[in-house]
């Protein structure tokens, strides 16, 4: 049998010499090559064009901000507040720098999402916070939400909030309280015993009076008074009030500092 012609073994040799990249171009032949190379192509020049829609085409930009769960703040704050790049390629938009921008700015806001809405929105969806107190000061008064976080003074009180009188001692239980705890603390545990309240208790909640740590009593509507205590165990102290409200609708003060013994009287 005749041996590989000359031809045969140059082509062999030539497939087989220089580096692996090179062996395996060599390889794939005319065709394949060429159709390899269309592809590449085809997909540098989608690549491509991908980015001029998203960033250099007038299709998808920043034409809109929709607001959404204002209660308190207008849309119109929000917006300012945000200073969303209207005008600016959607995809280039820093959503985190807007959620920190609105945050910082506007105290109010406890949550908020910022959302590209495809082909022209950026929609800012807004939680604010909730007062579940309200600190006098001078003339005006401080919302406290949940939390304990401060985050707005207003020249009118909320209605349906209840105000705190901090009037602790500077004798006894109450100056030993203060100086073990501090005034910040203290205003937390206040804040914990209205944020615990069931809420149609809360809703006729007036004034949470604070005399020493261990000394947190609500005055409601009608004259009713509540002895609650300590802040701790303040779920099981709300529930047992709720039960003990509507077991004697006709009482006036109600003792719930111990949970599992709680009292009622009508005078």
């Amino acid at each position: 049998m005749a041996g590989p012609t000359t031809a045969e073994r140059g082509r062999r040799q030539q497939e087989t010499s220089g580096p692996p990249l090179v062996r395996r171009i060599r390889r794939l032949g005319p065709r394949r090559l060429r159709t390899i190379i269309i592809l590449a192509v085809a997909l540098v020049l989608l690549g491509a064009g991908g980015v001029w829609v998203l960033c250099g085409s007038q299709w998808l930009r920043v034409e809109h901000v929709p607001v959404s769960g204002t209660r308190v703040l207008t849309p119109a704050q929000v917006r300012e507040a945000a200073r969303v790049p209207v005008g600016a390629p959607l995809v280039s938009v820093d959503t985190e720098g807007i959620r920190a921008r609105l945050r910082r700015e506007l105290p109010r806001i406890d949550t908020v999402d910022v959302v590209r809405s495809w082909p022209r929105a950026i929609r800012l969806k807004v939680v604010e916070r909730t007062p579940v107190l309200l600190v006098p000061k001078g003339g005006k008064y401080v919302e406290v939400d949940d939390e304990g976080v401060r985050f707005a003074t207003v020249s009118d009180a909320p209605k349906g909030v209840p105000l705190l009188d901090m009037s602790v001692s500077r004798s006894g239980s109450g100056a030993a309280g203060l100086r073990r705890f501090g005034t910040d603390r203290l205003l937390r545990e206040a804040v914990q015993v209205a944020g615990s309240l069931p809420a149609a208790v809360a809703r006729e909640t007036r004034v949470v009076k604070l005399r020493s740590f261990d000394d947190i009593s609500l005055e409601l509507t009608g004259g009713r008074t509540v002895a609650w205590g300590s802040a701790e165990k303040g779920h099981a102290k709300a529930r047992t009030l709720a039960a003990l409200m509507k077991a004697a609708p006709g009482a006036r003060r109600f003792d719930v500092s111990a949970p599992t013994a709680p009292a009622s009287s009508v005078s």
